[in-house]
C-alpha cells in the first residue's frame, strides 16, 4: 500500500511514524535477511558440516559482491530524501535514475573480478581440496547472477522513499519465501549441491528485483525515471553519504576474512562453522536494527532538508529507544538458548563442537547489551548528512577496534575471538557518545533557524 510519503514524513506524529515505517521497515529488512538465515540452514542439515564450513568461508566475499550496489544504493537514498524535502523533485528523480544504472554496471564489474578471482581466494584463505573447491562454486554462482540482484536492497530504499513501505515489507518476505522454497526443493528433492543454494538465493532475488521496479517502469511512483544526467557533484554526493555503509561492508568482510583466516589455523573447520552460527544470530538482530533505523532515515532526512530540526529529533528518539529494546531483548535470548540455536545450523554436531558453540553464544550475547547505542548513532549521521561522522563509527566498528582487539585478545585464543564482539561494541558505544557531545551545537539547532 502506498501513501502520501510527503505528508507522512512531515505531519504524522513521531511515535505514530515509527509504527507506520519502522516497524514495517524491521520486518522488511529480516525477512531480506531471512535468506541467508535459510541458506545455513539447508546447507548445514542437507549437505553437512563441510559445505557449511564452506558457505561460512565463502559468505564475507558474497557480501562484498554486494557492497558496491550498497553504497550506491543507500548513498542516493540520502540525497533523494534531502531533495524532496527541499521541494526539488526533478533532481531527486535523475539521482534516482542515474543510481539505478550504475548498480547495474557495478554488478557486472564486481561479478567478473569475483569468479575470475574465487579459486585463488579460497587457497588464499587455507582452504584446501573439497573445502576450497566447494566455497569457490558457492562464490562463482553469487558472481554470475551478479548484474541481476545487486540491486535488489537499493530498491527496497527507493520503494520507502515513494510510500511504498508495506509493499516493501511484502516484497522481501516474498524474497525469502521464495528463495527458501528454492531451496529446499533444489536440495531437499533434487539433491543439487551446493552451487544449488546459491542458485535458489538468487534466483528469489532476481525475480524480486524486476518486481520492485514495476512501479518505477510503470510510472506510478514517487520517483520517475528520467533522461540521465551525471555529474561530478552528484557522484561524490552518493560516494560520501553510502561511504558509511560501505565502509562498514567492506570493513566487516575484512575483519571476518582476517577471523576465517585465524580460525582456520586454530580451529579448523570447527572454528569457522562456529563463528558461522554466530554471523547466523547477528544476521537475524542486526537486520531488525537496521531496518527500524533505516526506515526513519527518510522521514529525518526530508524533515532536515525542510529545517524542521525538532522533529527530526523527536523521530530519532523513538529510533533509539527502540534499537534498546531489541537489542537488549536479543541479548536475553541467545544467552539463555544457545544450545538452540546450534542445532539450527549443525543437525548433530558432535560434543566438541556444541560445547565451543555454546561457550562462543554466551560471550557473543554481550555485544547486544551496548550495540544498539552506535547502530542508531550511525543511522543518525547519515541521515542528517553527516556522513564523515557515520563513516568513522562504522569504520571503526567494523575493522579498527576488532583488529586492535584481535592482537590484545591473541593470549586467550579461541576465547578471546569471541570476547572481540562485545568490547567492540563496547568501544563503539563510547566513540558515538563523543560524537553525539562534539555535534549538539548542530544537532539542537531550532527550527528554521
Amino acid at each position: 500500500m502506498r501513501g502520501d510519503s510527503t505528508e507522512l514524513f512531515s505531519r504524522t506524529a513521531p511515535g505514530r511514524l515509527f509504527f507506520i515505517a519502522a516497524l514495517p521497515g524491521a520486518v522488511s529488512m529480516l525477512a531480506s535477511a531471512l535468506y541467508q538465515l535459510l541458506d545455513g540452514i539447508f546447507v548445514g542439515h542437507y549437505l553437512g558440516d563441510t559445505p557449511f564450513a564452506a558457505l561460512n568461508l565463502a559468505m564475507p566475499f558474497v557480501i562484498i559482491n554486494f557492497a558496491l550496489a550498497d553504497l550506491i544504493g543507500v548513498g542516493s537514498a540520502v540525497p533523494i530524501s534531502v531533495n524532496l524535502g527541499r521541494g526539488e523533485r526533478r533532481e531527486a528523480d535523475n539521482i534516482f535514475t542515474c543510481a539505478s544504472l550504475l548498480i547495474v554496471l557495478s554488478g557486472v564489474m564486481m561479478g567478473a573480478v569475483l569468479y575470475a578471482a574465487a579459486p585463488w581466494l579460497m587457497t588464499a584463505m587455507g582452504a584446501e581440496g573439497e573445502f576450497a573447491e566447494l566455497a569457490t562454486t558457492y562464490l562463482r554462482v553469487y558472481a554470475i547472477c551478479s548484474p541481476v540482484t545487486t540491486i535488489v536492497f537499493a530498491a527496497d530504499n527507493y520503494l520507502r522513499i515513494c510510500g511504498y513501505i508495506r509493499g516493501s515489507m511484502c516484497l522481501n518476505l516474498l524474497m525469502s519465501a521464495l528463495s527458501g522454497v528454492l531451496e529446499f526443493l533444489f536440495l531437499g528433492v533434487f539433491g543439487f549441491g551446493i552451487w544449488g543454494a546459491a542458485g535458489a538465493t538468487c534466483a528469489g532475488m532476481a525475480v524480486c528485483a524486476v518486481i520492485a521496479y514495476v512501479p518505477f517502469f510503470r510510472g506510478k511512483a514517487l520517483l520517475k525515471f528520467v533522461k540521465p544526467r551525471f555529474s561530478g557533484k552528484m557522484l561524490r554526493e552518493i560516494i560520501a553519504c553510502g561511504s558509511p555503509n560501505f565502509l562498514n561492508n567492506i570493513a566487516g568482510r575484512i575483519t571476518s576474512i582476517i577471523m576465517n583466516f585465524i580460525l582456520v589455523r586454530m580451529g579448523g573447520e570447527t572454528a569457522v562453522s562456529v563463528y558461522g552460527i554466530l554471523m547466523y544470530a547477528d544476521g537475524f538482530v542486526q537486520p531488525l536494527l537496521y531496518g527500524m533505523c533505516d526506515s526513519l532515515q527518510p522521514a529525518v532526512g526530508y524533515n532536515w532538508g525542510a529545517r524542521s530540526f525538532s522533529r527530526v529529533r523527536a523521530i530519532e528518539r523513538c529510533c533509539f529507544r527502540a534499537a534498546a529494546v531489541v537489542s537488549l531483548a536479543s541479548a536475553a535470548v541467545i544467552a539463555v538458548f544457545p544450545e538452540t540455536v546450534t542445532r539450527l545450523f549443525m543437525s548433530e554436531p558432535g560434543s566438541e563442537a556444541l560445547e565451543m558453540s555454546c561457550a562462543a553464544l554466551r560471550l557473543f550475547a554481550l555485544t547486544y547489551i551496548t550495540r544498539w547505542y552506535s547502530f542508531a548513532t550511525q543511522s543518525y549521521m547519515l541521515a542528517v548528512e553527516r556522513p564523515l561522522a557515520a563513516s568513522l563509527i562504522s569504520v571503526a566498528t567494523a575493522l579498527v577496534f576488532p583488529v586492535a582487539l584481535l592482537a590484545a585478545l591473541w593470549p586467550f585464543g579461541l576465547t578471546g575471538i569471541w570476547l572481540n564482539f562485545p568490547l567492540t561494541s563496547l568501544a563503539a558505544a563510547l566513540l558515538s557518545a563523543a560524537i553525539l557531545h562534539t555535534l549538539r551545537p548542530i544537532l539542537n539547532k531550532p527550527d528554521c533557524e
